[in-house]
């Protein structure tokens, strides 16, 4: 299988370059995978992916994962084709297993001002999980506006905008195999 791993990528007219490979998105994520199969042994999570984002990140997780888990999903809008969050969250999908009493693990593409995540917080603990973690791939510090409690992260970054492994810019790009940051902002990333 090949993936699609270019050094830079021009999308929507902006240029982007690599900023964490695939590689050291893999190596991460298996050690992601291992904290939580130490975390949760015996307990049988179900790991509930926000879309369209989370995909990639959560099937690859799951890959890294070898206790018995299960999978739902959210869908939620909050940018629409802009770079920028709207400010505005809009629930598309909801899960359809029931999560009372049930060890619950979100799964976030990348949490910046930690508004989608705050709103999918309350939505789930009115549903009386045994237990609520985050895991994202990706966190922006530095842009957090709300508070969420996140267990495991990946990858702290810089408040920049990135593309690829899930993360899309109007739709496109969520193909690309590697993160990508726009080029006048890669030397920020690292």
């Amino acid at each position: 299988m090949s993936f699609y791993l270019p050094d830079e990528v021009v999308c929507n007219g902006e240029k982007f370059k690599v900023m964490i490979s695939e590689a050291e998105l893999q190596k991460r994520i298996g050690e992601i995978g291992a904290q939580i199969d130490r975390d949760y042994e015996g307990k049988k999570p179900i790991l509930i992916g926000v879309l369209n984002g989370a995909f990639i990140f959560l099937a690859d997780l799951m890959r890294h994962i070898t206790i018995p888990c299960e999978v739902d999903f959210y869908k939620l809008s909050s940018y629409g084709d802009a770079k920028v969050s709207s400010g505005e969250v809009q629930q598309r999908k909801d899960v359809d297993a029931n999560i009372t009493g049930r060890h619950v693990i979100l799964v976030e593409d990348i949490i910046d001002s930690g508004l989608s995540a705050s709103y999918i917080t309350n939505i789930v603990d009115q549903k009386k999980p045994a237990s609520v973690e985050w895991v994202t791939l990706l966190k922006k510090t530095e842009a957090l506006k709300y508070h969420v409690d996140i267990k495991y992260v990946c990858f702290e970054i810089p408040t920049l905008f990135v593309l690829g492994y899930g993360l899309d810019y109007a739709q496109e790009g969520r193909n690309l195999a590697q993160i990508y940051v726009i080029e006048d902002e890669a030397g920020k990333g690292k």
